[in-house]
């Protein structure tokens, strides 16, 4: 049987108490992920070590015999995507991260065609899962929901790992790890994410993908992270005092537009509206313009600044400034199949092999 993370040695009310830095060691095992739960559980090495092994896994994938060695690292695998929300980036890049490996997957992604319909809670949906597949990928808009069931399959006779692929407002780990190979990659040539100043803009309240990569951040040394929202979609209290508590540089201010040039990335992001009527209310008109990016706001943006998004879009990014080099976006999202694949083969203790096919092939990190 497979060695059971750390959640067995925690109940489930005293791991809810903790914050969120104090949950993290639970998520570990003997060094590496064994579940993937939120961004606190990452520190700059280990982001290092997965941005490293995604750059190599793409690399690799570039040959039909790499591709082939990939595809045979994982091949007696299988992984349930469980996504109760909807999704086109994170749920395609998922499979596509799992088929680079080798594995097979299943999926639920309408919970009114599998037995939570007849009145099976989530905790036994999960249990049966884990009955034929060897990894549980899910996304809800329940907050927490992946941290509970990692907790209830740890404490199983059938334990295995489970990401969060986005769960409610509060968290998007994978997410903010494909936000910063993005900035490393744009960056690699200029000193890396240190010292950079990073402008988010938006829906910053209900904005998992922002709260995640705010997180992430901290880790790295003099990055100035600034909040450009309307006052009732500014970023929440408790990451402001994260910020305090790790004595992180940042603004908060209505004024995107005047943020713009101090900008070495733009993080922009919808009006996440989909939230109004779980909150009480209809979805409201807003207006946006001066929340947008268009093509002439590319005058105030850094010669060498990106742009990133993490998709989808509405009209935050006229379509007129993809054609800029310093929108990055697409190619952000198309590194999430790249740090999904590493992840998961870190799980499962494959970096080392895929690492040294890469050194014996000449494939640099």
């Amino acid at each position: 049987m497979a060695k059971r993370a750390t959640l067995t040695a925690i109940s489930w009310e005293k791991y809810e108490a903790l914050s969120l830095m104090k949950r993290a060691p639970y998520l570990m095992e003997n060094g590496r992920p064994y579940h993937c739960l939120i961004a606190q559980q990452f520190d700059r090495p280990q982001l290092d070590s997965l941005g490293s092994l995604a750059t190599r896994v793409r690399r690799i994938a570039k040959t039909e015999e790499g591709m082939k060695f990939l595809q045979s690292q994982l091949a007696h695998k299988r992984a349930m995507l469980y996504f109760s929300q909807p999704s086109s980036r994170t749920f395609l890049s998922f499979c596509a991260a799992c088929q680079i490996l080798g594995i097979d997957i299943g999926e639920v992604r309408d919970t009114s065609t599998s037995s939570e319909f007849k009145g099976e809670s989530k905790e036994d949906s999960v249990r049966t899962f884990s009955s034929y597949f060897d990894l549980i990928i899910m996304r809800s808009q329940m907050g927490g929901l992946a941290e509970r069931m990692a907790w209830v399959l740890s404490n199983s006779e059938r334990p295995i790992p489970v990401i969060n692929a986005g769960s409610g407002k509060d968290q998007h780990p994978t997410q903010a790890l494909l936000d910063i190979y993005t900035l490393h990659r744009s960056f690699e040539d200029r000193g890396g994410i240190d010292g950079k100043t990073i402008v988010f803009t938006g829906d910053l309240l209900r904005g998992r993908t922002v709260r995640s990569l705010s997180c992430l951040l901290t880790v790295y040394n003099d990055v100035k992270q600034i909040f450009a929202a309307p006052k009732d979609l500014q970023i929440s209290d408790d990451i402001l005092a994260l910020l305090d508590q790790r004595k992180i540089r940042y603004r908060v201010t209505d004024d995107f537009k005047g943020a713009i040039s101090e900008a070495d990335a733009i993080y922009m992001t919808r009006i996440q509206d989909e939230w109004d009527a779980e909150e009480g209310g209809e979805k409201k008109k807003r207006d946006i313009s001066n929340y947008s990016f268009t093509g002439r706001d590319l005058k105030r943006l850094k010669k060498d600044a990106v742009i990133l998004h993490p998709l989808p879009r509405r009209d935050e990014i006229s379509t007129d400034v993809d054609r800029d080099p310093r929108a990055v976006y697409w190619r952000q999202m198309r590194n999430g199949m790249w740090i999904r694949a590493a992840l998961i083969a870190t799980i499962f203790k494959r970096e080392g092999m895929i690492h040294a096919y890469a050194e014996q092939n000449g494939i640099d990190a």
